[in-house]
């Protein structure tokens, strides 16, 4: 455990945090609670409501971490974060931050890489996003979760969809675009 980890409040504190009048104390919690996601997103099931309630904060940074823990937690509990889509799709075209709609992006990544139907449900967001993101400074992150959902459990329709978006990048792209995208590909059809 972390020096940092070890002097963390407990989850309930910082919970109630989140949803205290203070921009700063809700940053701070939302930070601490994604460390604790990181270390066991087991304790933050209990509070998937209240992190998906923090999803509509004003402060990037809360919605950022919030995402991050959210992540965590959908790695061993996509059911109980599933509906966190909706706070999800609105962050994902968030104007002024790159960080939070790669938060969002990473996160529709793991929500959708859990089953066919959620596959379905996030792609169309998550091309969406690929299209409008293409080239931007995070995009390279973008794919590299991409590449997590492919391996994940995708309808074949979404897995088609995936191969037809990466097939450009794939044969023309350059630098990472390429290589990530060939490995998307490989990746989709279960090479």
């Amino acid at each position: 455990m972390s020096d940092e980890s070890s002097n963390m409040p407990n989850v309930e504190y910082l919970v109630d945090a989140l949803a205290g009048p203070r921009r700063r104390s809700r940053q701070e919690a939302a930070h601490y609670l994604a460390l604790k996601a990181h270390e066991d997103a087991s304790q933050l099931t209990p509070f998937v409501d209240d992190l998906i309630d923090a999803l509509y904060r004003p402060e990037a940074q809360t919605r950022w971490e919030v995402f991050d823990a959210l992540g965590e937690v959908a790695l061993i509990n996509a059911d109980s974060v599933a509906e966190g889509f909706d706070g999800a799709e609105a962050s994902l075209f968030d104007e002024d931050s790159a960080i939070v709609r790669l938060a969002a992006f990473r996160f529709l990544c793991r929500l959708g890489a859990s089953s066919p139907e959620r596959s379905d449900a996030a792609w169309s967001l998550l091309d969406e996003a690929v299209q409008c993101y293409h080239g931007n400074p995070e995009y390279h992150d973008m794919l590299l979760a991409l590449l997590e959902f492919s391996k994940g459990d995708l309808s074949d329709k979404t897995r088609d969809a995936v191969v037809a978006r990466m097939e450009f990048d794939a044969e023309n792209g350059q630098s990472f675009m390429r290589a990530c995208s060939v490995q998307i590909i490989s990746a989709a059809k279960g090479a």
